[in-house]
């Protein structure tokens, strides 16, 4: 099993344990995930600690205030490393509006041109409030102007309305633990949906522990709890679904 994307630096508990925690629940590969100054250092300090963790390097949205060409030199530096495999997670999050949209739009709009220089799949963010779309139908706009054919990971997917979108473009559509949530039940047949070739799990640790889990902080070892619900939903085994998945990661990230 793999999991598409995770927090080392912020989850509980010793790196080492957890990457060992995640081997033991059969979990080979991780994509550790990098979001401001801070995170993305801490992020190349853990793949090169472990053979199993890769990275992705970038400036979440909710931290895109002060963006600017320093930091797009710093990510442009970080990317080059040899075990960094995407760039992100960048996009928009119109539900906290932790940073200014206009600095939010002009960090997007940067990474995506890293990630076509670097030739690295872009890692999106995407959030709107409960009763809108605007941050979604704006980053699929954006992608399609800037990045048209470029690889796009929609992490912790949570448009189930632009499932048949996503799939049209070619995009990896990522499930996390909310997808085990009883009341998640467009997510989960929007999980069903995604074609095979395009599917992947996520932890997005040390957010969204799957549902046995809830109340408890999200480790990588836990997508294999996704994973399971993932399968039922998509009428497959486990096995199948690892294999998809694996393959799906390893031609995605090659690694």
């Amino acid at each position: 099993m793999i999991d598409s994307h995770t927090h080392l630096v912020l989850c509980d508990g010793d790196e080492a344990e957890l990457v060992a925690a995640a081997r033991t629940a059969g979990v080979g590969r991780m994509l550790t995930v990098g979001m401001d100054a801070e995170t993305n250092p801490a992020a190349i300090a853990a793949i090169e600690r472990h053979q199993e963790v890769f990275a992705a390097i970038g400036r979440h949205p909710n931290e895109a205030g002060g963006f600017d060409d320093s930091t797009v030199a710093e990510i442009t530096r970080l990317g080059g490393h040899e075990k960094v495999r995407a760039i992100g997670e960048t996009g928009l999050d119109y539900y906290r509006d932790g940073a200014p949209r206009a600095d939010q739009r002009r960090a997007f709009a940067a990474q995506i041109e890293i990630a076509v220089e670097l030739g690295l799949p872009i890692v999106i963010h995407a959030r709107d409030p409960e009763d809108g779309s605007e941050a979604v139908d704006e980053i699929f706009a954006t992608l399609d102007a800037r990045a048209a054919g470029h690889p796009v990971i929609l992490h912790c997917f949570s448009a189930p309305a632009r499932v048949d979108d996503a799939a049209e473009r070619g995009w990896h559509c990522s499930f996390a633990g909310n997808v085990t949530y009883p009341s998640a039940k467009e997510l989960r047949f929007a999980a069903a949906k995604v074609p095979d070739d395009l599917l992947l799990v996520e932890t997005d640790a040390p957010y969204l522990s799957p549902q046995p889990l809830r109340g408890k902080r999200n480790q990588p070892a836990n997508v294999v709890e996704t994973a399971k619900v993932v399968a039922a939903e998509r009428g497959v085994s486990y096995e199948r679904l690892e294999r998809t998945v694996e393959a799906n990661a390893a031609a995605l990230f090659g690694w």
